[in-house]
């Protein structure tokens, strides 16, 4: 499988997301999908599966090296204390010495950037991560992150599917190398259904869903993480990584509208911030 290198790391570009898969339940789903080929594991405390992935991580058989497994701190854990100690937590149960990537997984309010950034770059020098990441901040946080404080960011992970453009952050990653990985690439499950991308599916042989992921793909920079509880539905994402889009593709998913986001917490940031 391709990889995006970032920050002396390689991420597979089709990983296997795990939210809303609480508990035990997680660690079948898991194996599944290690053994039908995904590499790229992305769970988080918030999850409350990381007992799960790391159990289906033990059972899988799979050399540690060949799998790349991101984990995220909870926003209400970002002091720097805080987080060490959820750090620990999280290695715990995945059992694991390393994790390859740790990320911020929301920003809260009025948080210390530069100190939780600081707390997460010692744990990649102690070598306890091979990498640091953000989720969920708008472009002023980014290029506070980037240009201020110089916080080597491996991926900024975001809500990013054929109805909500990331164009302007797209452009300030690609400009500073630095991949976007791509949450909810069926927007939530909504692209499955859609009438024009089921189409574009029939002309290329797959569903929308596929057709969803393959436009994600054929972007420079763009890593997908979809989640899938079926085996059935795990091998139906990998396949995306076949499909070839055309410019009348592109076209036609372009004008597609592009201003819904789904996930929408209380404490989310102003996503229109003024860079």
């Amino acid at each position: 499988m391709e990889s995006i290198i970032t920050q002396g790391v390689a991420i597979p570009r089709l990983g296997f997301g795990t939210f809303r898969m609480p508990g035990d339940d997680a660690q079948p789903v898991v194996e599944s999908a290690i053994a039908l080929g995904y590499r790229h594991i992305d769970t988080a405390a918030m999850y409350e599966n990381e007992a799960a992935v790391g159990a289906a991580i033990a059972a899988s058989g799979v050399n540690r090296n060949e799998l790349f497994v991101t984990t995220k701190v909870w926003h209400g854990q970002l002091a720097p204390d805080a987080l060490r100690r959820a750090f620990d937590i999280s290695l715990g149960k995945l059992r694991l010495d390393h994790v390859d990537l740790y990320m911020i997984h929301w920003p809260s309010k009025d948080f210390d950037i530069k100190a939780t950034l600081e707390a997460l770059m010692s744990l990649r020098e102690q070598g306890l991560t091979r990498a640091i990441g953000v989720c969920n901040f708008n472009l002023p946080m980014i290029r506070r992150a980037v240009e201020e404080i110089g916080a080597p960011i491996a991926s900024v992970q975001l809500e990013y599917h054929p109805f909500l453009s990331q164009d302007r952050m797209l452009s300030y990653l690609r400009g500073n190398g630095i991949p976007l990985t791509a949450y909810a690439p069926l927007a939530q499950g909504r692209a499955a259904s859609d009438a024009t991308l089921a189409g574009l599916g029939r002309k290329h042989g797959c569903s929308a869903a596929q057709m969803a992921i393959a436009w994600l793909l054929d972007q420079e920079g763009v890593i997908v993480i979809p989640k899938a509880a079926r085996p059935e539905s795990q091998k139906s994402n990998l396949d995306a990584l076949g499909i070839r889009l055309d410019d009348e593709d592109r076209a036609t998913i372009a004008a597609l509208p592009k201003d819904q986001r789904f996930v929408r917490p209380p404490f989310a940031p102003d996503w229109n911030a003024a860079a």
